[in-house]
């Protein structure tokens, strides 16, 4: 009898471990009916609003013609939010604070002043959307912005997504330790994994195959670390919604796999030259599915699945054949791998190869390789639909499932631009044409964020309606919520801004972050405007008369020291013309008066930025350092963080600026001694009669340059100084004069 009763104990033990197994590892597919998980919703609120969460009630509702849907209505003294699961309730939540208590969430300041009483909802308010799935990230993003975020800066994101209707988040944190465990269950060693394995700032480049042990070797608390990391975003992101995208494996192997399997068949990538080669092992080895099954499995194990996975071979490189036949092979070797261990997997692919690479990826190619994966098992991202579609040039990817993407920024790079024209026609008019094929989502994908919160707003604003958006009663309504009441003034500044810095598809740089040089533009550094700076400079008088009544505004703060840094950024570029113009013409007064100018502008930029806690280069250096467990980790972490957003790679990296930021401390830590040097050097040589070579300048500066990447010396990151004084303070001393200057701009 007792062993029949220990039988039944263990039996169902076992039974609630397998049930309990079942719940982490098999999420809900998304077609489902999730449950709403009110207490998850509940914290949510709190989190946001911790001094108004009791008077917001969350409900339930079931899906409407399998679309999400939330409703909102006022109710005995409360606010009702109803959803179908936690994404839908918080958008819901973000609805209400939006348009009928006139607040904004975004990352560059926060309005939440909210009244004692709350508005009250007049009529119920009903809304589905139209798409599937509403993706979010790209795999730079996860470097050039979120490369350091921990616990807390997470939660904020995910809070984000879900008051923006996000569903399908990727995430990429923690998979080092996955990988880890799998090669070293193969008999890898931790030297071989050493040289496989990037430093923490290039993991992307590590995944998609471009890059192996750069920034390295990486520490093993590192891998612990963010595999806890990665469960807190997990579970956080699930008890919410969302279905997070996890990776897969494409083929790229450690360099030490052709020493220890020398059997297999390995082919050597590069990425257009900027570093050493790379192993993809090819798709017909048996050993492609048993290290791509053995990796899904150690995920799952660890991180449960949602059936999404992201792949993407040959980022950025030519695949090693055009045969279509073998790129058929390579994406049915990387798909069967995942539904081997996964039946239910589905692979979502940027599109991203095929405009970078279009000269290989002709119709026959780009057919071969998507149809070999089941139709309703891939996903591909357009990655840059707002500029560069590729959808209307493949016959919406030969009937595909794919999603309309804005990616917009690139390399994290601090400037204001956008199209706010087209990205409020384009996602709803294309997913309206007959000729969209199988378009089942919407996606924002930047490889960096924390920036242009406007266009971002204004594209996530599409996540609910299928309707196009009438752009100027946008950013009328925009301007509202962000500041908090209406004033003519901001509301004449952003009618400007909308037609000069966000009527635009790319930005530009500032001469200020390239490498010194006579010349207009430099390597990553185009500095042509798609404006006129005299058209600009009158937004900067409308928000500096306006800045009395909002001086204690957020997001008017942060608007006003952006708009302020844009304007003296352009300025800059004139600046640096006036000079080369001066040594052309051996005119040492005017070189000598320009170049004072110029390093004095960087100086007052740096001052200006030090004032918001959104341009400081001490913050992201110590948020690296504080991942460190002693001095050689968080010396390595900061050589990492340095690199990232100057050189790139080494000392003579062709992708140096590729990621600048306009930062205080960086402006006058890295760029500001460079071009003092620069223009040291160039008044040596005028003083002699000499000419200036300004390749040997280049050689000469690329050691300081590698040095600074090497350094120790701390930045702040404590703001410092007020950002409406400060902004009037560069206002009163270059507005004049920079409307003199502008005029001259062709």
């Amino acid at each position: 009898m007792k062993h029949t009763q220990k039988l039944r104990h263990y039996c169902l033990g076992l039974v609630m471990l397998l049930m309990a197994t079942h719940v982490v590892a098999n999420q809900p597919d998304q077609n489902s009916t999730t449950s709403l998980n009110k207490e998850a919703s509940y914290a949510l609120i709190k989190r946001i609003l911790p001094k108004f969460h009791d008077r917001f009630l969350i409900e339930y509702i079931v899906k409407e013609n399998d679309k999400d849907v939330f409703e909102l209505e006022s109710k005995n003294g409360k606010i009702i939010l109803r959803g179908n699961h936690g994404i839908s309730v918080a958008s819901a939540l973000n609805y209400y604070l939006k348009n009928y208590a006139h607040c904004d969430i975004s990352w560059n300041g926060n309005n939440l002043n909210l009244l004692k009483e709350l508005p009250v909802v007049p009529s119920k308010m009903h809304q589905t959307t139209p798409y599937k799935y509403r993706h979010y990230f790209n795999y730079c993003t996860f470097n050039y912005t979120a490369a350091w975020w921990d616990w807390e800066r997470w939660q904020q994101e995910i809070d984000f997504m879900a008051l923006n209707g996000i569903n399908m988040p990727l995430a990429m944190t923690g998979q080092n330790a996955l990988w880890y465990r799998v090669y070293k269950n193969m008999g890898f060693t931790d030297k071989d994994m050493d040289a496989f394995f990037s430093g923490p700032a290039y993991f992307m480049w590590f995944w998609a195959g471009n890059l192996d042990g750069w920034g390295g070797p990486l520490p093993k608390s590192w891998m612990k670390s963010h595999e806890e990391l990665q469960k807190k975003i997990l579970a956080r992101e699930r008890e919410l919604g969302m279905t997070p995208i996890l990776p897969a494996f494409t083929g790229h192997v450690p360099p030490a796999f052709k020493d220890r399997f020398p059997q297999a068949k390995l082919q050597k990538t590069n990425w257009e030259g900027r570093f050493a080669d790379t192993y993809i092992l090819d798709p017909k080895d048996p050993m492609f599915q048993e290290i791509g099954i053995k990796f899904i499995e150690e995920q799952t194990k660890t991180f449960g699945t949602d059936h999404l996975y992201g792949a993407d071979t040959f980022n950025e490189m030519y695949p090693p054949s055009k045969d279509p036949a073998y790129l058929a092979e390579s994406s049915n070797a990387v798909y069967k791998s995942m539904a081997t261990a996964d039946p239910k997997a589905v692979w979502v692919m940027q599109g991203w190869t095929f405009w970078d690479k279009r000269d290989f990826w002709k119709p026959e190619q780009l057919k071969s390789y998507l149809n070999a994966v089941p139709t309703d098992k891939l996903i591909v991202l357009d990655l840059w639909s707002e500029v560069q579609p590729i959808w209307d040039k493949t016959d919406a990817y030969y009937g595909k499932q794919w999603i309309w993407c804005m990616l917009h920024n690139f390399g994290g790079k601090i400037n204001m631009f956008g199209d706010m024209d087209k990205v409020s026609i384009a996602p709803s008019a294309t997913f309206h044409n007959p000729k969209a094929g199988n378009m089942i989502g919407i996606g924002v994908v930047p490889e960096g964020i924390e920036q242009n919160p406007a266009i971002y707003a204004l594209m996530l604003d599409h996540v609910w309606r299928d309707q196009v958006i009438d752009a100027d009663d946008w950013v009328k309504d925009y301007v509202l919520r962000r500041y908090g009441k209406k004033d003519v003034n901001v509301e004449k500044a952003w009618n400007i801004l909308h037609y000069t810095v966000y009527s635009a598809d790319g930005g530009h740089e500032s001469i200020v972050t390239g490498r010194p040089t006579f010349k207009k533009s430099t390597d990553w550094t185009d500095t042509e405007m798609p404006y006129k700076l005299i058209d600009l400079v009158p937004a900067w008088d409308h928000l500096i008369k306006a800045s009395p009544n909002f001086k204690d505004v957020d997001g008017f703060q942060y608007d006003l020291v952006d708009l302020s840094r844009q304007i003296m950024a352009d300025y800059a570029s004139i600046l640096q013309q006036d000079i080369a113009m001066a040594h052309q013409n051996k005119n040492m007064k005017a070189f000598q008066l320009k170049s004072n100018q110029f390093l004095e502008l960087i100086k007052d930029m740096d001052k200006l930025l030090a004032t918001r806690k959104d341009f400081l280069l001490g913050k992201w250096l110590n948020d690296a350092k504080r991942w460190g467990t002693n001095d050689a980790e968080k010396a390595l972490y900061e050589k990492n963080a340095r690199n990232l957003i100057t050189l790139w790679g080494d000392k003579d990296a062709s992708l140096h600026e590729y990621a600048n930021k306009q930062w205080s401390g960086l402006l006058n830590g890295f760029y500001l001694p460079r071009w003092q040097q620069f223009f040291k050097e160039v008044k040596t040589k005028m003083s002699s009669n000499q000419k200036f070579n300004e390749n040997a300048f280049k050689e000469k500066i690329k050691v300081w340059e590698w040095n600074w990447v090497n350094g120790k010396e701390l930045y702040s990151e404590t703001p410092k100084g007020d950002p409406i004084t400060v902004s009037k303070m560069m206002y009163q001393k270059y507005a004049t004069a920079i409307k003199i200057a502008s005029k001259k701009q062709k």
